[in-house]
C-alpha cells in the first residue's frame, strides 16, 4: 500500500474532480467539512483514523440522488478509485460499507453495517445538515428542485418508507421534519451528540422566527 498520506492527498484530488460541478450542498466543500468534523470527532473515539478519513472523503463521491436512484454507482466509483491507490481489500470493503449505509433513507432502513468509523463518519455528515450550514444546503437543494418554501396546508410526513421518502418533493420546511429535527437523537458518539444537539438548538430558533415572519408577527 502506498504511504496513507500521498492517498489521502489523491483522494482529495479525486472528490474535488469528481464533484467539480456538484451542486452547492453536496459539493467538495461539504466533504470537506464533514472530513473535519470527522476527524475532530475520531479524537474521542477509538477508531482507525485512515478508515475514517476515507470514508469521510468519499462518503458522497455518486450521491444516489443524482444518478437516478443508483446507489451502485457511489460504492462502484470509490471501489475503483482505491483499488487504484493499492489500498488493502479490507480498508476498501470497510470504506464501501460506509458509503452503503451512511444515508438517513428516511429512518426507517435498517442499518446492515456497524463499526466504529462508520458511527464518526455518519454522525460528521448528520451534523452537516443541522445548524446554520443545514439551513443553507436545505433551501438550497429545495431551489435545485424547484420546491416551494413552504405550505401550511402541506403537513410533513414521517416514518415514510424508504421509497416515499425519496421520492417525496415537499416544500422544504418539511423536510426539517421529517428529517433535521430528529437527527440529534440519532447520533452515534458523545461528541457527536454534543454538537448536534447546538446545531438543533439554532434550527429551531430559526423555525420560530420563519413562522412569525410568515404570519407576520415580526
Amino acid at each position: 500500500m502506498k504511504n496513507e498520506d500521498l492517498i489521502i492527498e489523491n483522494t482529495i484530488q479525486f472528490v474535488k474532480d469528481t464533484l467539480k460541478n456538484a451542486e452547492g450542498g453536496h459539493d467538495w466543500f461539504h466533504i470537506q467539512r464533514v472530513l473535519n468534523t470527522a476527524e475532530l470527532i475520531a479524537q474521542t473515539e477509538n477508531a482507525n483514523y485512515f478508515i475514517v478519513q476515507l470514508g469521510a472523503l468519499l462518503h458522497d463521491i455518486a450521491d444516489s440522488k443524482f444518478h437516478n436512484g443508483d446507489e451502485t454507482v457511489g460504492p462502484n466509483l470509490a471501489s475503483e478509485f482505491l483499488a487504484s491507490q493499492n489500498v488493502s481489500s479490507e480498508v476498501i470493503e470497510h470504506v464501501v460499507n460506509i458509503i452503503q449505509n451512511i444515508s438517513f433513507k428516511g429512518g426507517n432502513i435498517e442499518q446492515q453495517f456497524h463499526s466504529d468509523e462508520l458511527d464518526i463518519v455518519q454522525d460528521a455528515d448528520r451534523i452537516d445538515a443541522l445548524g446554520a450550514i443545514g439551513i443553507a444546503r436545505t433551501f438550497n437543494y429545495g431551489g435545485f428542485k424547484g420546491r416551494s418554501l413552504y405550505d401550511p396546508e402541506i403537513e410533513p410526513k414521517l416514518n415514510m418508507t424508504k421509497e416515499e421518502y425519496k421520492a417525496s418533493n415537499a416544500p422544504t420546511v418539511n423536510h426539517f421534519y421529517e428529517k433535521l429535527l430528529l437527527l440529534k437523537d440519532r447520533m452515534n458518539t458523545k461528541t457527536g451528540a454534543e454538537i448536534a444537539q447546538k446545531r438543533h438548538e439554532f434550527m429551531e430558533q430559526f423555525l420560530d422566527q420563519f413562522y412569525a415572519e410568515w404570519e407576520g408577527s415580526k
